[in-house]
């Protein structure tokens, strides 16, 4: 028993998946998850939403695409969260 090698565990992140509204700042996203829940006392189904400012490093991100993002160290006072993929780009219109 002494001779088995652990492996340290590994971590599983958070991820979530959401619509990114703001893409105005260097490396930095804003992305607008939404869920539904019952409401507590009267169980009707409600939409919340949360905004998590996300990790862009290489600018892949623009408003409107929705994207995963995942659980990250501390980047900043309000970054806890990395882009890991671009889902589905947003639709390009003429001007």
């Amino acid at each position: 028993m002494a001779d088995e090698v652990t492996k340290p565990a590994r971590r599983h992140h958070q991820e979530k998946v959401g619509i990114v509204t703001s893409a105005k700042m260097q490396k930095t996203i804003v992305v607008e998850v939404h869920r539904r829940v019952p409401h507590p006392v009267y169980k009707r189904i409600m939409t919340k939403r949360s905004k998590f400012m996300a990790h862009d490093e290489h600018g892949k991100a623009h408003e409107g695409d929705m994207v995963r993002i995942v659980e990250s160290r501390p980047l900043s006072k309000s970054k806890r969260w990395s882009l890991k993929e671009v889902i589905r780009s947003a639709s390009v219109t003429g001007v």
